[in-house]
Order: C-alpha cells, then structure tokens, then sequence
C-alpha cells in the first residue's frame, strides 16, 4: 500500500492521479491479513483491477461488481468507485492515461483476462515506473492495451438502486439471502405496494425483482466460493432446496456449473 500510495498524487478537486507521466503503468498488490475498504475517490487515469487470488469487490456507477480470481475489473478515468478487498488477496492495478486509452471501454466493466495480457501486465509491474517510452517498455505497453480493448466483458454486474427504500430492501436481502419471501413480502417489509416495488427496481436496475435476487446470489455465490466454501454450503446459505437446484440457476446464469466456473477461476492461482 506504501508502493501505491507513492505514485499518486492529490488534484484540487480530490482526484487522484499519477506521479509519473507514462502511458500506462502497472504495480503489484499483496495482502495476508486483514482487508481494504476505500472511500469513493476517482482517478484521472482509467484503472484495470486484476486479481491473481483473493476476494476483491468494487462498487461504481450504480452497481456492484464481484471480481474473482482471474478476472478483472475496468474502471474509467474520472468514474467515483469505491474498493472492499479481504485477505489473503493478490492482485494488480493498471493505469492507463486518458490519450492513450480511446479505444478502451467508455463505462465500468468486468473483463476476462488472456494468459498474454496477465504475462504483459506482470512484466510491466516488474518495470521500474520511470521506463523508457521509446524502448522495450512502450512496446509491451502497446500490445498490453490491444489485449485490453479486445478482452470480453463478463456478466458480474449487479445494478444498485438508489432509491431509499430499495436501498433497505437491498441491504436486508444481503444480510439475508436465504429469505426466499415474495416479492409482495418484501414490499410490504419497506412500506410500499409490490407494483410499485417493481416499477422502481425496474426504473433503477433494468431487471425484475426476482431476476435482480437471482443476480444477488450469483455475486454472493462466487465471493463465498472464493473463500472457500462448498457449493453444497453455498446452496444452503442462499437458501436453495438441494444443491441441484443451485446449480441448475448458477449454469443459466453464468454458463457453467459453479465447480467448473471456480476451476478455471483458481487453475492460475
């Protein structure tokens, strides 16, 4: 965090930025204990977040993005976002300048991350941050950003609502995703009729109630089989009748079961 915080310096209007004037720069991240819990705060530069191991979670543009081992996560310059991190955790950051970066993504988002680009963005962080833009460094900057803005984008998004009363709802199906109440229940809980429960979380999320529940467990899901829970554990907490159900929800949403999706997650780890 010293090495971080040693790049960085402070704008007047609380932005971060880069004391090194690089097209983009790269530095490593390790933690054994404890965990990380930022304020909002936004960078001049754009910031890739990529995480070798570890529980890593960032909340931007009103919604909440899990990013698991082998992934990583696309904020753009000027994009307020905050960071909740736990321990063991590994990872990297890159940071990449505003005129370099035109044909990076324009919003927040989850991308996967090639065995090429991982191998370029460990070379970069090993670089010292003063390289030579004319030399080897600025070559190897310049296929990392191809790879950059031809990586896929992931589905671990989950859309915030804003509205107070959603905003209750939301934390209360956090703090309890077992409570497989109705929708009608659920609004009554907040104070609001279930119509209308569903015209603001459809006006603030896109998605439907139980399809934005269905998004909540997938994130809760993955960050509990990163630590190291079961998926029969998992299915239990989230309050899913059998495995096999989980299962069958975790397949449609993501594409692969959950033991398949945490292998290829951790296989590099």
């Amino acid at each position: 965090m010293e090495s971080l915080a040693s790049r960085f310096v402070v704008e007047a209007r609380g932005r971060w930025k880069t004391a090194v004037a690089r097209p983009a720069n790269a530095i490593g991240m390790s933690m054994e204990a404890g965990g990380i819990e930022s304020e909002f705060h936004s960078h001049v530069e754009s910031q890739l977040v990529f995480q070798v191991r570890g529980e890593l979670t960032c909340e931007a543009s009103n919604a909440l993005w899990i990013v698991p081992p082998q992934s990583a996560l696309w904020v753009p310059g000027g994009v307020s976002h905050r960071i909740r991190a736990r321990a063991p955790l590994e990872g990297y950051s890159l940071f990449v300048e505003p005129r370099v970066g035109v044909n990076l993504p324009r919003e927040c988002c989850a991308v996967s991350v090639s065995t090429l680009f991982r191998e370029l963005l460990f070379r970069l962080a090993s670089r010292p941050a003063q390289y030579d833009v004319d030399g080897p460094d600025a070559r190897l900057v310049g296929v990392l950003l191809d790879e950059l803005a031809a990586a896929k984008v992931e589905k671990h998004r989950l859309p915030m609502p804003t509205e107070p009363r959603l905003r209750r709802l939301v934390e209360a199906l956090v703090a309890d995703p077992a409570d497989g109440s109705s929708a009608d229940t659920w609004a009554r809980r907040i104070g609001i009729g279930e119509r209308t429960l569903h015209r603001l979380l459809v006006k603030e999320t896109g998605l439907s109630f139980g399809r934005w529940r269905q998004r909540l467990h997938v994130t809760l899901a993955i960050q509990r089989m990163t630590r190291g829970a079961s998926v029969k554990q998992v299915a239990l907490e989230l309050g899913y009748a059998s495995a096999s159900s989980f299962v069958t929800m975790f397949r449609k949403a993501l594409g692969a079961s959950p033991a398949r999706y945490m292998a290829h997650r951790l296989e590099g780890t």
